[in-house]
């Protein structure tokens, strides 16, 4: 990739611009520049579209979305050592690449992007379960973004992907699966990243579905899963007792057995409770 787009490898950006990574903004700057051209690769074709990315750090992965052929790049930093590093790329570019200095939990992103959308980023360990749950719950459906591609902890990547009766199932399986179409396309070992974290890492790809997958109120659906998963070993029956009268009932009218613990019911299970508790 360096001599791709001519510059400097990684390890002389950081080091020439003192880039140490810090534990409290959630870093671990992945260098090797073919892993980073080839998360921007798993991101589908990238030509004619705005690329969002947060957490850029020093620019690998933002390079790597320029040379794969993004019409144009937003990449939202938070530290602002980062800032003078990533100049550099946008100065190699021109035009394509523009850079915030700001928490991404605050920037209004969309009034720098133009549809079509794809979110592409190693996101930072700290506010990474938060943006992606913000990018799943938007006011309106479809949302801004056509996809998702995004590095996590391998755990936080195998809760979004997983399936019934797992260890990892839960409510943020059925938020990212009720929209969206999810999958594992990568998993990256601690050595790829400077500093190594302590796990593993995981690229996780969601594209977004005209509409979610089965019919239920948002808000319903919302309470249902979390009342169900926060005593997740107990039995529906007893877990939603305090949902609403009849819930027995209700759970049967479902087709799901009030002996049934959370962990057991599908995504479409849960949508059919939904719409039984919003009749009422």
């Amino acid at each position: 990739m360096a001599a791709i787009d001519g510059l400097a490898p990684l390890r002389e950006v950081i080091a020439a611009h003192d880039l140490v990574a810090k534990k409290q903004l959630g870093q671990n700057f992945l260098l090797d520049l073919n892993l980073t051209a080839k998360i921007a690769r798993l991101a589908g074709d990238l030509a004619g579209c705005d690329v969002l990315e947060v957490g850029p750090g020093p620019g690998g992965l933002t390079r790597g979305l320029l040379a794969e052929g993004a019409r144009r790049v937003l990449a939202v930093e938070k530290d602002a050592r980062c800032m003078a590093p990533l100049a550099e790329i946008a100065a190699h570019y021109p035009g394509r690449l523009e850079v915030v200095n700001g928490d991404a939990l605050a920037v209004d992103v969309q009034a720098h992007l133009t549809a079509p959308v794809r979110v592409v980023a190693n996101l930072p360990y700290n506010v990474g379960t938060e943006l992606l749950i913000r990018w799943l719950t938007p006011a309106q459906w479809p949302p801004f973004w056509q996809s998702l591609t995004l590095m996590f902890q391998k755990e936080v990547a195998e809760r979004i992907v997983a399936k019934p009766r797992g260890d990892h199932y839960g409510r943020l399986a059925l938020l990212a699966q009720w929209r969206c179409d999810a999958k594992i396309v990568m998993i990256l070992p601690p050595e790829a990243f400077t500093p190594a974290p302590k796990v593993h890492s995981a690229v996780v790809h969601l594209t977004a579905l005209p509409g979610p997958r089965y019919p239920a109120d948002e808000a319903v659906l919302q309470r249902v899963t979390a009342m169900a998963f926060n005593q997740r070993r107990k039995m529906l029956r007893s877990s939603l007792k305090g949902l609403m009268p009849g819930i027995e009932e209700r759970l049967l009218a479902a087709g799901l057995e009030p002996t049934a613990r959370a962990e057991e019911i599908s995504l479409e299970g849960f949508c059919a409770l939904a719409r039984e508790v919003a009749r009422g």
